[in-house]
C-alpha cells in the first residue's frame, strides 16, 4: 500500500490544532464532493466511527473509518496521536495524525496515511500517493487555517 506522509507546522498550540484536526465533520468540507457522517455520539474516543462519502448523485463510495487509538496531546507536552482504520469495500488502510508542541510555541503535525483503492492495480500506487498527498495536504492546511 502506498504511504503518504505530510508534515505541517502551525502557530496553533497542540490542543487547538488537535481539536481542529479531529473535528471529523469538518474533514468532509475540505475534500471535494465529500461529506462526513459521524455515526457515534460525541466525544470522540476509541470506537468512534464515521464515514467519508464521496461522489455525485448515485455515483458515490463510502470510506468508513474507526478510531482505534485516541491520545489527545497533554498540557505537559506529551504529543497527541489518533489512528484511524479504514474499513471500506473500496478504500482500506489506515491514517495517523500526530500533534506535538514545538519550541517557541505552535505545533508540528504529522499526517501519515496508507491506503489501497481496491479497483486500482498496484501499478497506479505512485499516482494514488501523489493524489493523496495533494488532497490530504490541502485538507490539512484548510483545517488549520486561522
Amino acid at each position: 500500500m502506498p504511504v503518504i506522509r505530510i508534515v505541517h507546522r502551525t502557530l496553533f498550540p497542540p490542543a487547538e490544532a488537535w481539536q481542529r484536526l479531529t473535528d471529523w465533520g469538518r474533514h468532509g468540507a475540505q475534500v471535494p464532493l465529500t461529506r462526513t457522517i459521524v455515526g457515534t455520539a460525541p466525544p470522540t474516543r476509541v470506537g468512534t466511527v464515521f464515514t467519508a462519502r464521496t461522489g455525485v448523485g448515485r455515483i458515490t463510495f463510502d470510506d468508513p473509518m474507526e478510531v482505534v487509538v485516541w491520545q489527545p496531546p497533554a498540557a505537559d507536552g506529551t504529543p497527541g496521536l489518533v489512528r484511524l482504520e479504514k474499513r471500506g469495500r473500496v478504500v482500506t488502510g489506515w491514517a495517523e495524525i500526530g500533534v506535538r508542541p514545538v519550541p517557541g510555541g505552535g505545533s508540528e503535525v504529522h499526517w501519515d496515511e496508507s491506503l489501497r483503492v481496491r479497483p486500482l492495480p498496484r501499478l497506479l500506487d505512485p499516482l494514488v500517493t501523489a493524489a493523496g498527498r495533494l488532497l490530504f495536504g490541502r485538507a490539512l492546511r484548510r483545517l488549520l487555517r486561522p
